[in-house]
């Protein structure tokens, strides 16, 4: 356990689902996995096998109350091991870049997959007597899916970044930013498909992540707009000296 808690990945900007539940719990169950010879790429098939059949529900079964609870814990139970599968890479010192490449596509996937059974759950079994209550989910679909592409190129381009354009350390954290980031953490969003059961609630809860997602990625795009154009001031300087 040691170990494992020395293989954490910073939990600066972390909301506090991912980074007071979901890491802790996928710690305890990697602490178990690695005494059974549970390898990364198994804990990212089991992710996506719990992921996949809590998905394939939103779109086939009629919103229950039971059928909400099981959801919800089958979407929170694949993003345990969706944190699993990275412990178990850094406990055996840094996994591979075929893991790499399955955890990203499983996600990008779930990502997608998700937003798209709402959509078709919606028009099963619509929540409230309007049309207009699909644009929620293809919104929503929008947001995640840029979200998600925004963020990986920006970790692979973090990770080309030359030495000599990296940026001052960043001021400390507030405290009350981990809960403030909760209404875009995919953790609780796993969470609140527990009340699909409730349709009205699901759609007020759903339609709160939705916005409070779009305002997150429109702060996002700006973010790395900015850090980006920084780099290439500090490239073209760069440049200019060394000519």
């Amino acid at each position: 356990m040691q170990k494992l808690l020395a293989a954490q990945k910073p939990a600066r900007g972390t909301a506090a689902y991912s980074r007071h539940v979901n890491r802790p719990l996928g710690r305890r169950v990697a602490a178990w996995g690695s005494t059974v010879g549970m390898t990364p790429d198994q804990a990212t098939g089991l992710s996506a096998v719990l992921s996949g059949s809590g998905i394939a529900l939103l779109a086939t079964v009629p919103p229950r109350w039971w059928s909400g609870l099981l959801i919800g814990l089958l979407l929170a139970a694949g993003y345990v091991m969706d944190s699993v599968d990275g412990q178990l890479a850094r406990l055996g010192g840094g996994g591979s870049a075929r893991g790499e490449w399955l955890d990203h596509t499983v996600d990008c996937f779930k990502t997608s997959t998700l937003h798209a059974a709402v959509l078709i759950g919606f028009f099963r079994w619509p929540p409230v007597d309007s049309d207009a209550v699909l644009l929620i989910p293809l919104g929503y679909l929008v947001v995640a899916t840029a979200t998600f592409f925004g963020w990986i190129l920006m970790w692979s381009l973090r990770a080309a970044k030359p030495t000599s354009t990296v940026l001052a350390d960043p001021a400390p954290e507030s405290p009350w930013r981990r809960f403030l980031l909760l209404p875009t953490d995919y953790g609780a969003l796993c969470i609140a498909f527990s009340v699909w059961g409730l349709p009205v609630v699901f759609l007020a809860v759903y339609s709160f992540f939705f916005i409070a997602s779009a305002g997150a990625l429109a702060l996002a795009l700006m973010k790395w707009w900015r850090e980006l154009s920084e780099w290439d001031r500090a490239r073209s300087a760069q440049g200019t000296v060394v000519g």
